[in-house]
């Protein structure tokens, strides 16, 4: 651990990875209904312009503006809205169904991001993307993570 109180990037990486492996090969029979819930979700909603019923138009809507928050480009119909997990659903399968770990970002970001933990997705934009990091920053998942190092 870092001196002071304050952790490093590293050291906050390194304790979200331990959590989640230990939490990973600790699911429950609840966790994989929840995931398949999730999975039917999104079959059923689609991955269109984030859905293609009211219901998940409407959450798209009222949880995204017209641009990124990320690149801050427009979203378009060559870089439309896709609703991306902060902390990956890879390893992080029970929180799927939190809407609190979900965001609306485009397609090209959220490609971009694929699978990396949060803690390394900052650590990638403040490396290759510095003018965009204190965005990411600002959308960190803060109540999630420290949900995480309390388990």
């Amino acid at each position: 651990m870092a001196s002071g109180s304050d952790p490093t990037l590293e050291d906050l990486f390194t304790r979200a990875n331990k959590v989640g492996n230990r939490r990973y090969h600790k699911l429950t029979q609840q966790d994989f209904e929840d995931y398949r819930r999730f999975d039917y979700w999104r079959y059923i909603h689609g991955d269109s312009e984030c859905g293609t019923t009211p219901d998940s138009q409407a959450w798209v809507r009222d949880n995204s503006e017209h641009h990124c928050p990320i690149c801050g480009e427009r979203f378009s119909r060559s870089n439309g809205r896709s609703i991306d997990h902060k902390l990956p659903r890879a390893q992080y399968p029970w929180l799927a169904l939190d809407f609190s770990n979900l965001w609306v970002i485009c397609y090209q970001c959220n490609q971009e991001k694929a699978e990396m933990h949060w803690y390394e997705y900052e650590h990638y934009m403040f490396t290759r993307h510095p003018n965009r990091y204190q965005d990411v920053v600002f959308a960190r998942p803060r109540h999630l993570l420290k949900q995480l190092g309390q388990k």
